[in-house]
């Protein structure tokens, strides 16, 4: 699957359904945000059941507000609706394969209890 121009009218859609979603926060003036860019659209070819979406955060404005992005490249993750990575910097293709791979082993069970305030875990 290529990526995914994510904004305003499709954002809470795409973020808030089952699954994984890596979002690239970026802008083309930027360059690390240029030199990430082929490694996340390669990663997007080869992990077919992955969502990859782009926000330019010149163009969208206010969603860059809303997840207060001060410094792009910014990647974030969310699985089944919960953001469960969120960091600036671009990642080199091996981080971002680990990266995703740590993010489908995830127990869900247990980030939901966790962010429930379940300290049993």
């Amino acid at each position: 699957m290529a990526t995914v121009d994510l904004t305003t009218e499709n954002f809470e859609r795409l973020t808030h359904a089952e699954g994984i979603v890596l979002i690239d926060f970026w802008a083309e003036w930027c360059g690390p945000c240029r030199a990430f860019a082929p490694v996340f659209e390669a990663a997007s070819e080869r992990r077919t059941d992955v969502v990859f979406g782009k926000v330019d955060t010149e163009a969208e404005t206010d969603l860059a507000s809303a997840h207060r992005i001060t410094s792009i490249p910014t990647l974030m993750v969310v699985r089944d609706g919960i953001l469960v990575y969120r960091q600036p910097g671009a990642l080199p293709e091996p981080q971002l394969e680990l990266l995703i791979d740590k993010a489908r082993d995830l127990d869900m069970d247990v980030v939901r209890r966790q962010l429930a305030g379940d300290t049993s875990i």
